[in-house]
């Protein structure tokens, strides 16, 4: 019973960080309806970000994500610019192979730079832990949780309570309309693709530190994100936040009661279910927005 009641906390902890990690990739779809397939590679870019101002500047993880995120965000405005924005037709379809390509550049020039190795962040706190009652809790769970809350709380803060936030989910609702109002898409669109790829530098971080990786990371991972946002509604944060959580839950219990190689495919097999009764995921909207 204590193995299960370990794998559901662990499994809430990493679910906060997945969930940051797919606030940016839905937050992104639901402005611009762009599927941005290279959410999976910024994220370990992110972290190999966080790896290189740890190892060369010797920056402490969370002290570097005040470099790494805003550059990172500035990265995705420049993105958007060079690659997003043309796209006018289409836009869905064609933004799968446009990030699917700059996945692959990114990827590239990972491994050019830090060779196909695979590496892992380092700190004190990332091999320590906490004993709470019977359990052992590492700190670089918690402390990559509470990042999430926070950074999920602030972007909950900035949808809902600034006037970008209600110029952004204006965007969300109707493109068009919008636009009418004297709303500037373009801007709103660029500062969003800069927010989701900010989110990733933190996400990497967090990602980086409880689990080894490489260039070629991003593949299994941009899967996970997708059946993330997909099972909790495509452009629902809170879809995504339940989704993640749910995950990772999921996998971790059944890796204790069953098997780890059953793991993944259990979630998988109850997201094909859940689909076939709900096609537009837990708070998705089955309609399709105006353009």
């Amino acid at each position: 019973m204590n193995l299960i009641i370990d794998a559901v906390i662990t499994g809430v902890l990493t679910g906060g960080v997945y969930a940051l990690m797919a606030s940016g990739l839905t937050l992104i779809f639901g402005v611009m309806d762009i599927i941005n397939i290279a959410q999976g590679a910024l994220v370990i870019l992110g972290a190999y970000f966080s790896y290189a101002l740890e190892q060369h500047l010797h920056l402490d993880l969370f002290l570097g994500l005040l470099i790494s995120m805003p550059t990172m965000f500035l990265l995705g405005v420049l993105i958007h610019s060079l690659f997003i924005r043309p796209l006018k037709q289409d836009r869905t379809m064609l933004s799968i192979l446009v990030t699917f390509a700059i996945a692959l550049i990114i990827e590239g020039v990972l491994t050019i730079l830090f060779t196909t190795n695979t590496v892992q962040l380092q700190a004190p706190y990332v091999t320590q832990s906490i004993k709470i009652g019977d359990f052992y809790l590492s700190y670089i769970y918690l402390y990559g949780f509470v990042l999430s809350v926070v950074l999920l709380a602030a972007l909950y803060f900035l949808l809902y309570r600034t006037r970008f936030g209600q110029s952004l989910r204006a965007s969300m609702q109707n493109r068009t309309a919008a636009e009418l109002i004297g709303i500037d898409v373009n801007r709103i669109s660029a500062i969003t693709y800069g927010i989701g790829v900010a989110l990733t530098a933190a996400g990497g971080m967090a990602y980086g530190a409880t689990t080894a990786f490489f260039p070629g990371s991003s593949y299994d991972l941009i899967s996970r994100l997708l059946a993330i946002i997909i099972f909790g509604g495509m452009g629902s944060l809170s879809g995504a936040l339940i989704a993640a959580v749910g995950m990772l839950v999921i996998e971790d219990v059944t890796a204790v009661v069953w098997s780890p190689v059953w793991a993944s495919t259990v979630f998988f097999i109850l997201l094909v279910a859940i689909l076939i009764l709900r096609p537009q995921g837990l708070l998705g909207k089955l309609e399709g927005r105006k353009q």
